[in-house]
């Protein structure tokens, strides 16, 4: 199934959709799949490898906040999720483009992993258990999502939301994963 030839005419860019996905070799499928399959065992097993790699999106967090801090306090403090998701999800539409399936599967797999972090802040806003990082004065720093629960009346309901977004992280991380096994398999 391609794309209407009406939305091609009006959005020329839409046609490298249609182009066949570069293809990727066995043995860097296989490694590409041993290094998620680490990830997600070790995860699952309370490891700390995942954490590692969410240190590279701290930074994108907090400069989210500062970046979308000229809208007003609600979107600032929404703002540092916002781009700690947009970043990974930019790119991985980036290389979908460029129909490289490694670089896509990469970008997708960290855009729900973050989730899994959120998801575990999202849980701490009534508790505020958690050590986090902030950009300035740490006695004036609020926790982004006590802001913004309170701020829509569900803050009581923290740790179901946050389970929520595990999940969410969880699954797109394994569909991810099997997405990429799969199209790697097929026969173009």
């Amino acid at each position: 199934m391609g794309i209407p030839e009406s939305l091609n005419e009006r959005f020329p860019f839409l046609g490298a959709l249609e182009e066949e996905w570069h293809p990727v070799s066995r043995g860097a499928l296989i490694g590409w799949l041993a290094f998620y399959v680490v990830l997600i065992v070790n995860a699952l097993l309370r490891g700390t490898l995942l954490q590692r790699f969410d240190l590279v999106f701290v930074p994108i967090h907090e400069g989210g906040h500062l970046l979308f801090g000229y809208f007003g306090k609600w979107i600032m403090v929404a703002g540092g999720t916002i781009l700690q998701l947009f970043v990974p999800f930019a790119l991985a539409v980036y290389f979908v483009f460029r129909r490289q399936l490694l670089g896509t599967a990469f970008c997708a797999f960290f855009f729900f992993e973050q989730f899994l972090p959120i998801g575990t802040y999202m849980a701490d806003a009534l508790c505020q258990c958690l050590e986090y990082v902030t950009v300035g004065d740490p006695e004036l720093a609020e926790h982004d999502w006590f802001y913004l629960f309170s701020h829509a009346g569900v803050v009581e309901h923290d740790i179901q939301i946050g389970a929520f977004f595990r999940m969410l992280g969880w699954i797109g991380m394994v569909a991810t994963v099997a997405w990429l096994a799969w199209r790697s398999w097929r026969k173009p």
